[in-house]
This record gives structure tokens, C-alpha cells and sequence, in this order.
């Protein structure tokens, strides 16, 4: 999360005589998170949480996001960085990173 943010502001802050991110930053980002995805999907096909407190679906539906945000990841390479692709990433991968903290605080 903190990765993106930063290579978000990179971006958003780079003239013409600032450069943007490497564009291995931001692949190692994308690498990290699929990790992180991964991890996410064995916790969530493990035992049941947060049942009680109606937060069960919660780690499923942050993994859908957390996928979301992938695809769009990839999609802001084949659009070349383009900032409304950029927006929608992160939207996508900030609500999947609430209903994490949702799961795992009330779970």
C-alpha cells in the first residue's frame, strides 16, 4: 500500500524536467501484490472467520478486489500510465484493503 502511494505521488509530481517511476518499481510493486494475493487466498480458504461479527464474506470479497486491482495494474502498463487507470486501480485496491482490515480485526 505504501508503495503505490508512493509511486502515485512520483508520478502525479513529475514534469518535464522530473522523470517518473522506473517502470521496475512499479512491476516490483505489481509482483508484491500478487504475492500478497496469493497469501490472501490460502488465509481465506483456511478456517472460517468473522462469522460472528458478519464480517465472514469480507476476506473473500477483498480478494476479488485485490484481484480487480491486479488486472488493472497490468492495464496501466498497456495504457501507458494513464492517470484514470491509475485512479481506478488505486479505488479498487484501497476498498479491497478496507474489507482486509474489516476481516481481520473483526474475525
Amino acid at each position: 500500500m505504501a508503495a503505490g502511494t508512493v509511486l502515485a505521488l512520483w508520478h502525479l509530481r513529475a514534469t518535464e524536467g522530473a522523470s517518473r517511476p522506473p517502470l521496475a518499481a512499479g512491476i516490483a510493486h505489481g509482483v508484491a501484490g500478487a504475492v500478497g494475493l496469493a497469501v490472501l487466498w490460502f488465509a481465506v480458504r483456511g478456517p472460517e472467520r468473522g462469522v460472528a461479527a458478519g464480517v465472514g464474506s469480507f476476506g473473500v470479497m477483498a480478494a476479488a478486489l485485490f484481484a480487480g486491482a491486479l488486472v488493472t495494474g497490468i492495464a496501466i502498463l498497456a495504457l501507458r500510465r494513464k492517470a484514470i487507470a491509475m485512479t481506478i486501480h488505486a479505488g479498487i485496491a484501497i476498498a479491497g484493503y478496507v474489507l482486509l482490515l474489516a476481516w481481520n480485526a473483526l474475525g
